[in-house]
């Protein structure tokens, strides 16, 4: 296992770049109009909508998290030092995004006001986070 961890670390940083550039989730209503909006696309459209606050806790949690839980990660396969104990609390909530993504598509065809289908960024993300905690897994604290 811990020969494969830089190349699970690698892939889960293919994965994180895919996962917040692609379209995260397909809207449609009404029969004509369509929404495929990536994670990026989310946060800069809540931003331009005055919603600060909101854009800054999910850009904290769908990227920021991340990036500082990838980037421990690789300081403790390449560098050979311990993760920072911020670390494995990041850890806890790196499905978060993945979560509420479910939860809104499954709002979204229960309500009957759109229909709302998976997209690639979903599941590149989702894979992101599996790829960093198996890298992750057994390094010492």
């Amino acid at each position: 296992m811990k020969s494969l961890r830089p190349f699970f670390l690698l892939f889960a940083a293919i994965s994180f770049g895919l996962g917040i550039s692609l379209p995260l989730v397909r809207f449609e209503k009404l029969f004509f109009f369509s929404e495929t909006p990536s994670l990026l696309d989310i946060i800069h459209g809540l931003w331009q909508e005055q919603e600060l606050m909101l854009a800054v806790v999910v850009a904290a949690f769908s990227v920021l998290f991340p990036l500082l839980k990838l980037g421990a990660s690789f300081q403790a396969v390449f560098r050979g030092r311990k993760p920072a104990g911020w670390a494995g609390a990041l850890a806890k909530w790196s499905m978060a995004d993945v979560l509420l993504v479910a939860i809104l598509i499954f709002a979204a065809k229960t309500s009957g006001f759109a229909t709302a289908v998976s997209q690639p960024g979903l599941w590149f993300f989702g894979l992101s986070t599996l790829t960093v905690a198996i890298a992750s897994a057994g390094l010492r604290r």
